[in-house]
């Protein structure tokens, strides 16, 4: 079994594949490297001297740089590792281009809808345009119960916290986020609930609605009625009906709209999870189907590499505007650009922005970008997609199914249960968490570290996808774990 990896033949660091412990001798591509200091799995150590002030390199890149002098098999972190990033910069377009390997087409059983897009669940979903209303939508999802079976696989609600006291922008995406939501093509029906007297009511949702089959929406105004529980489950009832002779049907892979997001990542992210994820992308595009790579604070490092791979000049232009954009939301609000990971990110191995920058875009494979997306924006380009939302596990997997995703690949290395408006398929980074947390996690990617290859599993993770869009319930489903969370960016009245 192997000690440890060193993922680029560049790099300065290798990364330990389980404990190491100070004495040990460990051997990469016929060099010793004798072990001077206890290393944790997942963490780095050094592979030679480094002085302090010089780059460490993981990935082939800089994730930072030495505050002190290294000593070869010295453990490598946050002790004696900084980021050596700034702030917003200039940046020119330098494409490069990796061919696609060709894929095989391939089909689901999907549910297809009035405007041709294919839903992967045929649901009614209770969307509240105002947290007042929460528990009434609540109330409604258990009562909505008794309307499962047949072509009706399941009812939820979707409460959230705001729809009132906002203001420009900021309402305006929390309006466009709901009025996407209730155009998915996952939703069979939808009621929209609303109390009368905030902000985002109804009417202002439906407006942003576009055109919709009226057959598969509902509007409800509480404070209309005498009895909003009884005329809702009227109304939930009609929908019922309008689903009854849903059936699924055969559809190319190519209509599939994934999106891709990591949480609780661990030195291992980078090197199993989700470069499987990448490869997965790839492979789906090469189909002709779509993926959506968001959470952009965690681009900050490994940009460049998604702007080399951008179609053409504009979206080069648009990709350069997501990231600074992104900076400048940091600095409107006094906050340091490039803040450390998370303890959960440092625990598991991970030191710098850059070292998870570096192996978060791992997921988003080779494929060129051939758009960039707005917060709130709309899947209309098939190919990778890049997507503006922040790295929040629950707003960003909210963001990319309002944008068009019917599941989200969810890479992880220590673990979550939660899932959002659509199937959240848990991808483990270790064989250890996939084992420990077998009701949470759908796939482990783990075994990549075990001798199989990323070939084998990429088979088998199109295999799980295809499977979970023709009807399959993800380890969320089962659990009864769905809901949405809203990207807040203004003041609250």
């Amino acid at each position: 079994m192997k000690q440890a990896i060193q993922i680029h033949p560049t790099d300065t660091v290798a990364v330990a594949l389980h404990a190491l412990s100070a004495g040990e001798t460990v051997t990469l591509e016929g060099q010793t490297c004798p072990i001077t200091t206890d290393i944790p799995a997942g963490h780095k150590f050094a592979l030679r001297h480094m002085a302090a002030g010089e780059p460490v390199l993981k990935y082939g890149q800089p994730i930072g740089e030495a505050t002190r002098e290294i000593a070869p098999g010295e453990h490598v972190h946050t002790h004696n590792l900084r980021t050596r990033l700034a702030g917003e910069l200039r940046y020119a377009y330098t494409p490069v281009r990796t061919a696609l390997p060709p894929a095989m087409p391939r089909t689901f059983q999907g549910y297809v809808r009035r405007n041709g897009q294919v839903g992967v669940r045929n649901e009614l979903w209770i969307l509240p345009t105002v947290g007042c209303v929460n528990d009434v939508a609540t109330a409604l999802e258990r009562r909505a119960q008794a309307l499962l079976g047949g072509a009706v696989e399941q009812a939820r609600a979707f409460p959230h916290p705001y729809g009132c006291s906002q203001m420009g922008d900021d309402q305006e995406a929390t309006r466009d986020i709901l009025a996407h939501l209730a155009t998915h093509p996952n939703a069979g029906g939808v009621l929209m609930l609303g109390l009368g007297c905030e902000n985002s009511g109804v009417e202002e949702i439906r407006k942003r609605m576009g055109t919709f089959d009226e057959t598969r929406v509902r509007f409800l105004v509480a404070q209309e009625v005498a009895d909003e529980l009884e005329t809702s489950m009227a109304l939930l009832r009609e929908l019922a009906a309008a689903m009854a002779n849903d059936r699924r049907v055969p559809v190319p892979a190519a209509k599939l709209v994934i999106g891709m997001k990591c949480g609780g990542s661990d030195g291992f992210s980078g090197l199993t999870a989700n470069p499987l994820i990448g490869r997965f992308s790839d492979r789906l595009v090469a189909m002709g189907g779509s993926t959506i790579l968001t959470e952009v604070p965690e681009m900050f490092g490994a940009e460049t590499l998604l702007m080399a791979r951008c179609e053409n000049e504009a979206v080069f232009e648009d990709t350069v505007a997501l990231i600074n954009d992104f900076k400048r939301y940091y600095e409107e609000h006094h906050q340091t650009i490039y803040e450390s990971p998370s303890p959960g990110n440092k625990a598991g191995g991970i030191s710098t922005l850059e070292d998870k920058a570096l192996g978060c875009t791992q997921k988003s494979g080779d494929a060129p970008v051939a758009a960039v997306l707005p917060y709130t924006g709309l899947l209309t380009q098939p190919g990778l997609n890049l997507l503006s939302a922040p790295g929040s596990d629950l707003v960003a997997t909210t963001a990319v199914a309002a944008a068009g995703a019917q599941i989200v690949l969810f890479s992880t290395g220590r673990g979550t249960p939660f899932g959002g408006p659509v199937p959240t398929l848990k991808i483990a980074s270790n064989s250890g968490l996939a084992q420990k947390k077998g009701s949470w996690i759908d796939f482990d990617a783990g075994r990549l570290l075990e001798g199989e290859t990323l070939d084998g599993l990429t088979d088998a993770l199109m295999e799980l996808v295809l499977d979970t869009a023709s009807g399959r319930k993800a380890k969320n489903e089962e659990n009864g774990y769905q809901g949405i969370a809203i990207f807040k960016t203004g003041v609250t009245l």
